[in-house]
């Protein structure tokens, strides 16, 4: 199995120039062309930013709204209570529950992806964060995912709404849509993720922002991108 995979990546990866940036148009429909597994291949972003992340000033985080979502249904949890939680229900969030929740997440039952809060709730999803912390998980009022709008901080995550956060490496990457999408789809969905990425340029970067763009699908190579072709 892993020979085959192999034979399938190293004919997708012909004609690929890994180190020439290419203009957003021609590497997104490289990628789509290179994207023959049998499954829907999620596409993929990497950027390289001048950043350390150990320095506070320097942490790059935020939420970014997809015009045309990932292609994957997210699964949300909300704690609230009372009216709050129906409206949370209402908005089709998955589960919704308040001390009966941290429960069943202190007893390793994690069966979601986005958890929010209403602000009242957070002394109980406090207790939590040893679990949620590591996992990404953890609301956050920065984030839009502690608030008393829950219904709408539901409808976002369930509408392609993603997190990004730099890591040690200064790296992000994130799924920002499937291979079976258009091309227009792709690059739009790129061009709104680079462009939550410039915005949340952090107040201690120094030189050279961005300084490696790729995209890639799941079995496929990667393809290096002109950030400057990346335009609002």
């Amino acid at each position: 199995m892993a020979r085959k995979a192999g034979k399938r990546y190293a004919s997708a990866a012909e004609n690929v120039n890994r180190d020439e940036a290419v203009d957003l148009n021609d590497a997104v429909k490289m990628v789509k062309e290179k994207a023959t597994a049998k499954f829907d291949e999620t596409i993929e972003v990497a950027i390289n930013l001048g950043v350390d992340p150990r320095h506070a000033d320097q942490m790059v985080r935020g939420m970014v709204e997809l015009p045309h979502g990932t292609g994957k249904s997210v699964r949300v949890a909300v704690f609230a209570k009372d009216a709050k939680a129906d409206e949370a229900k209402e908005a089709g969030a998955d589960i919704v529950g308040a001390e009966d929740l941290m429960e069943q997440v202190q007893k390793g039952n994690i069966d979601f992806e986005r958890v929010i809060a209403t602000p009242d709730m957070m002394a109980v999803v406090g207790r939590l964060g040893k679990i949620l912390g590591p996992k990404g998980l953890m609301p956050n009022p920065k984030l839009g995912t502690v608030t008393p709008d829950v219904a709408g901080a539901v409808k976002a995550a369930k509408a392609g709404q993603i997190e990004f956060r730099v890591e040690k490496a200064g790296i992000i990457h994130a799924g920002v849509g499937k291979a079976s999408f258009s091309e227009d789809q792709i690059r739009e969905n790129i061009t709104a993720f680079v462009g939550a990425i410039n915005k949340a340029k952090p107040s201690g970067a120094k030189g050279t922002y961005m300084k490696r763009l790729s995209v890639s699908s799941t079995m496929g190579p990667g393809v290096q991108i002109n950030p400057s072709s990346v335009a609002e």
